[in-house]
């Protein structure tokens, strides 16, 4: 394909899907008591739910600028005439930052570089649609723009078991002045113009699936959209709940079950459940 496309491992692509799709996946990093790790290749879903179960520390910072750039050159030097790199929120995370730095290092005139605005597979999706336009033969600046469309056209919405992963890592930024102290609600939030923030506060998880269902299909509508449920440590759960959805939602196209990794998992905790409403992109 004339246009590479690269993403991080944010985006938690099922198993498969980067390969089948020729999505390159930049991995983020995970220190576990300050061993340092690659997100997805050295530390998988399990591993970081019982290092989280052993209140071991855990921390994630972003690929460096370098990594990205040893990304972009292989693509360039297998054949690809220009690259598109989609990532994670720039309001979660400073990878979008290291790939522009990357990008500047590479040659701006060969490096598109996407701020998604959400994470998780409403990124997973946004390279997905990259990828499709990138298959179909379609320049870089038309590669980006479907990530771009894509991306708006998500709603990500989740339900965590505690806050306090996500206040420890300083990731909730509204959500804290709203629920304050009640760590014992279930807090259904959402991806909301590149920052997770608050919808409701409901007292059991089995009221905020119930309320995640809702959601999502209002936000489908009558389109035939994508769907992907996220979890960490709750496969039965996640496996439920992706039936409800599809049993409620027979317009869809499917729906793709996935863990999430270690670096969203850092932060949501064992427990969470999430799903992603991709609506239909104008090509």
């Amino acid at each position: 394909m004339p246009v590479a496309v690269v993403t991080d491992s944010t985006a938690h692509l099922p198993e498969g899907f980067a390969d089948r799709h020729a999505v390159r996946v930049v991995p983020l990093h995970v220190l576990i008591d300050g061993v340092a790790a690659f997100d997805g290749v050295d530390v998988g879903p399990a591993a970081l739910a019982e290092a989280l179960g052993q209140r071991r520390i855990v921390t994630t910072s972003r690929p460096t600028p370098t990594e990205f750039a040893t990304a972009f050159r292989a693509a360039l030097r297998e054949g690809a005439d220009s690259v598109v790199s989609v990532h994670l929120s720039s309001e979660l995370s400073g990878t979008w930052e290291s790939a522009v730095l990357a990008a500047q290092e590479v040659g701006p005139d060969l490096v598109r570089v996407v701020d998604s605005r959400t994470t998780a597979m409403g990124l997973g999706f946004a390279a997905l649609h990259a990828a499709g336009a990138a298959a179909r033969g379609c320049g870089g600046a038309e590669v980006e723009a479907a990530a771009v469309r894509a991306a708006r056209r998500s709603e990500t919405l989740f339900v965590v078991e505690t806050l306090e992963h996500l206040r420890r890592g300083g990731r909730i930024g509204p959500a804290a002045a709203l629920l304050g102290t009640a760590l014992s609600v279930k807090p259904v939030l959402r991806m909301d113009e590149g920052q997770i923030r608050p919808l409701e506060k409901v007292r059991t998880m089995h009221r905020a699936v119930s309320r995640l269902v809702e959601l999502a299909v209002s936000a489908a509508g009558a389109e035939p959209v994508e769907l992907a449920v996220h979890h960490l440590a709750a496969p039965e759960r996640a496996v439920e709940f992706a039936n409800r959805l599809e049993d409620r939602l027979p317009a869809s196209t499917g729906c793709v079950v996935s863990e999430i990794g270690a670096v969203i998992g850092a932060h949501t905790g064992p427990g969470v459940l999430g799903v992603v409403v991709q609506r239909p992109v104008d090509r």
